[in-house]
């Protein structure tokens, strides 16, 4: 197997027999080696093969913006969800976790801690994927020496209720509706298309569902950050006016009202798709 790109010292992507890309780590294991070089097989530890190329492509860009000890660690999680819930999982699982857990760690360094206000719901309705997300507290925590709050064992719970393979085709289609109108909305406000090729849009994508899952099983976020949403307003007045229209077509179209952590949520997602890198 031949080196095809070289994304750091540990990570490369190799193309195998059948002309798929493979992504490949390992420590050191392209330390002064290029493309079209050999692949030292007795340094490689780890391989993936994701099965969409759009998700490859977010992988390989996750891979070059976060430290290996991360996803390393979140692939010790993902492992253990495995086990745990005896269910396949979405190959988005490899992005969307370690992207989490490693800003997480970040944020936790930075004495930044987020509350969940779905906490009290994640421990009810899905218990599974919760005991998960204490799982990789501890986890992170014995890797990193980094203490989670209980709270982000139900964010990371939501990444894996996420992941989870099959559902009601009903809910399906809302989320894809919600999506078309959300995007529709943005599409009209700022004139351009968002680039889906950035991890910003995966997150706006990956929020997306998250709150159809909302929408559906009737689950509300709280209104705790009420000052913070004017601030907000106040610096990206476009963004929130995009937040506030899809709120409203989600209160007109499935009669949800969306509180203010909602709005603060999706003006921040639309900030970062559009004008970071509009």
């Amino acid at each position: 197997m031949k080196i095809d790109k070289v994304l750091n010292n540990n990570v490369v992507v190799a193309l195998d027999r059948n002309g798929t890309e493979t992504v490949l780590m390992g420590r050191g294991l392209a330390f002064g080696r290029h493309a079209g070089d050999p692949v030292p097989a007795e340094k490689v530890e780890k391989r993936f093969t994701l099965h969409s190329d759009q998700l490859s492509s977010r992988f390989q860009q996750l891979l070059t913006s976060i430290p290996l000890s991360d996803f390393l660690m979140s692939e010790r999680i993902i492992n253990h969800a495995k086990l745990t819930l005896g269910k396949e999982l979405s190959d988005s699982i490899y992005v969307t976790l370690p992207d989490h857990i490693s800003a997480a760690v970040q944020r936790y360094q930075e004495g930044l801690i987020l509350p969940n206000p779905l906490l009290w719901d994640i421990r009810q309705f899905y218990k599974d994927e919760y005991q998960i997300g204490l799982e990789a507290n501890r986890i992170v925590q014995e890797e990193t020496g980094i203490q989670f709050a209980e709270d982000e064992a139900g964010f990371i719970a939501l990444h894996f209720v996420n992941a989870q393979v099959g559902g009601e085709i009903r809910d399906v289609y809302d989320m894809t509706y919600l999506m078309q109108a959300a995007f529709r909305i943005v599409r009209d406000a700022y004139g351009f298309e968002p680039d889906c090729d950035t991890l910003d849009y995966f997150r706006f994508v990956t929020h997306l569902k998250f709150f159809a899952r909302r929408i559906v099983s009737g689950q509300h976020y709280g209104d705790g950050d009420a000052d913070l949403l004017d601030v907000v307003w106040y610096k990206y007045p476009r963004a929130y006016d995009c937040a506030r229209k899809i709120c409203s077509y989600v209160e007109r179209e499935k009669e949800f009202q969306a509180g203010k952590n909602e709005l603060l949520y999706m003006t921040i997602h639309i900030a970062r798709v559009m004008e970071k890198n509009g």
